[in-house]
C-alpha cells in the first residue's frame, strides 16, 4: 500500500447471478428457451484511492454501484477480480436497520452491538450518549426493533455507528431518512468527525451535502467510475447527467 492511503482499490470488479425474468419453476425451465440465470457485473475494473483523514463522496444516479462499491469496502461483498487493500477500521451506517437485530430492542441492539465493538468496556457512558443523541424515547427503546418506522431504524443505526472508535466512517444514504432536524444534527457530528482527521466516505444524492462534507469525489454510473475530482467539480458534473 502506498504511504499515505487507507483505502486502495486496483482493478476491482464484483459481478451477482441473477434470476431471468419468467424463470420461476422447472417448467419454465423447460419450455421457456432462455438462460435461467445471468451474470450481471455491478463494478466495472475499479481503481482508486483514499488517503488516511480524507473525505470523500460518491455521487451517482440510481444503480450506478454507489451501495455496492461502499459494501465491498467493507468486506460485506467480495469482488471476482482486482486487488482491495484497507488499513483501518470501519463504522458503517450503510442502510436502514442495518447491523440491528430487529427481533430484539432498542436496549439491546445498543448493548449488543457495543459490546462487539468493544466501546462498552473503554466507555461506560457509551449507551447513554446514544440514547441522548437518537432522541429515542424509553418506551420506543423498549421495543423490538422490527416496529420501528424507517426514521426510528436511522436514528438507532446512525446513533450507535458514531459511538464507535474507528478510522473510516462509512455512510450511505441514510441520512435521506428522517426530520431535518436529526438530518442537521448528523451533518453536525459528521462535521466533528472529520475535524478529528478521521476518513469518511460519504454517499449521498445531495452534491451541495457532499461539497460541504468532502474534499475530493468520485461519480459513477453504470458501475464505472467516471471522473474523479474536487467535490465541487463532481457535483457540477453530477448535476449535468440529468
Amino acid at each position: 500500500m502506498k504511504q499515505g492511503n487507507i483505502i486502495e482499490f486496483e482493478n476491482v470488479s464484483v459481478s451477482f447471478w441473477q434470476n431471468n425474468m419468467g424463470i420461476n419453476s422447472i417448467k419454465d425451465l423447460i419450455t421457456k428457451r432462455k438462460k435461467p440465470f445471468s451474470n450481471k457485473t455491478i463494478l466495472h475494473d475499479i481503481t482508486f484511492a483514499v488517503q488516511e483523514g480524507e473525505s470523500m463522496g460518491i455521487l451517482g444516479r440510481n444503480g450506478s454501484g454507489k451501495s455496492t462499491l461502499l459494501r465491498t469496502i467493507a468486506g460485506l461483498i467480495k469482488p471476482q477480480t482486482g486487488r482491495i487493500e484497507i488499513n483501518g477500521t470501519f463504522a458503517p451506517i450503510l442502510a436502514i436497520g442495518a447491523g440491528l437485530e430487529l427481533e430484539l430492542s432498542g436496549y439491546e441492539n445498543i448493548s449488543l452491538l457495543l459490546s462487539l465493538y468493544g466501546t462498552s468496556k473503554k466507555n461506560s457512558n457509551a449507551l447513554q450518549e446514544i440514547i441522548e443523541f437518537s432522541e429515542l424515547s424509553e418506551e420506543v427503546l423498549k421495543m423490538p426493533a422490527k416496529r420501528y418506522s424507517s426514521g426510528m431504524l436511522a436514528r438507532l443505526a446512525f446513533s450507535i455507528s458514531i459511538a464507535r472508535e474507528a478510522d473510516i466512517h462509512i455512510i450511505d444514504e441514510v441520512l435521506a431518512v428522517g426530520d431535518q432536524g436529526f438530518q442537521a444534527k448528523c451533518m453536525e457530528k459528521i462535521y466533528n468527525i472529520k475535524k478529528q482527521g478521521k476518513t469518511i466516505l460519504f454517499v449521498s444524492h445531495f452534491p451541495d451535502d457532499v461539497a460541504k462534507i468532502c474534499d475530493t469525489a468520485l461519480l459513477m454510473d453504470n458501475g464505472h467510475i467516471i471522473h474523479s475530482d474536487t467535490a465541487k467539480e463532481i457535483g457540477d458534473k453530477y448535476r449535468h447527467l440529468f
